[in-house]
């Protein structure tokens, strides 16, 4: 695979770097996407300090000019993608486990959360497919959560049903939403999206109560990273299995 090429967004920390560590170890060139550039770079070092081929990019999703220039720097040195994982997310509002803000979460919380989970995740996918159609296998990876499925909170006997963080949940159940839409336009081509559920992680965001490890939680990323001609597109999947929309 030493001729794939992927950018991976929030690829700094947490399950973003580990997903960079993984592709890298198969051999895949990574692009590193981040905000930070110092840490973006402290990143990228130690990615290249276990032997993987990696490099930084200064990318804030949030940021148009960035957005533009990551297209133009992939198509000025590689001229394809292979590979994008949308990792990049937020999580801003109050609360825990539990909680329902659905009558109280504030205009600037559910917009923010909207811009970097959502819109700004379909601005910088639509802007870089065209480099991901010049792949031979274009993989597209986004970052979901389970909290995103309509239909386990509208169950009232799921384990997610009492977490309703309104805008956070209303983010993912739109990438996810446009994750059915872009594989529909894309049929027929060799590009496959899918939405993905890492799993509860000892991430900043997932806190050290998650019971798996960020080494597991990218694993789906990386799997659906690398799937196979046959391999599913248009799915929500975690560790193998498709989960309900």
């Amino acid at each position: 695979m030493s001729n794939k090429i992927a950018l991976i967004t929030g690829a700094n920390k947490g399950i973003g770097f580990e997903t960079a560590r993984q592709l890298g170890k198969e051999g895949v060139t990574i692009i590193a996407g981040a905000r930070s550039k110092e840490k973006g770079e402290a990143a990228v070092k130690q990615l290249q300090d276990e032997g993987i081929t990696a490099e930084f990019l200064q990318l804030d999703v949030d940021n148009n000019a960035d957005i533009k220039g990551a297209y133009d720097y992939i198509n000025n040195k590689y001229g394809k993608l292979d590979i994008l994982v949308n990792n990049a997310g937020i999580m801003i509002e109050s609360g825990g486990f539990g909680t329902n803000n659905t009558t109280t979460i504030s205009d600037k919380e559910l917009h923010d959360t909207l811009d970097t989970n959502f819109f700004n995740v379909v601005k910088l996918t639509n802007t870089l497919l065209p480099l991901i159609r010049k792949s031979n296998a274009g993989r597209i990876v986004n970052l979901s959560s389970i909290l995103g499925s309509l239909n386990l909170h509208s169950d009232a006997s799921s384990p997610i049903y009492e977490s309703k963080l309104f805008a956070y949940n209303t983010s993912k159940t739109a990438l996810n939403s446009y994750t059915i839409h872009l594989a529909a336009a894309l049929a027929g081509t060799s590009v496959k999206v899918n939405s993905v559920h890492p799993g509860w992680v000892k991430t900043d965001m997932g806190t050290d109560a998650a019971p798996m490890e960020i080494t597991d939680g990218a694993k789906t990323s990386v799997a659906l990273s690398l799937l196979d001609e046959n391999g599913p597109t248009g799915k929500y999947m975690h560790l193998g299995e498709e989960l309900p929309w």
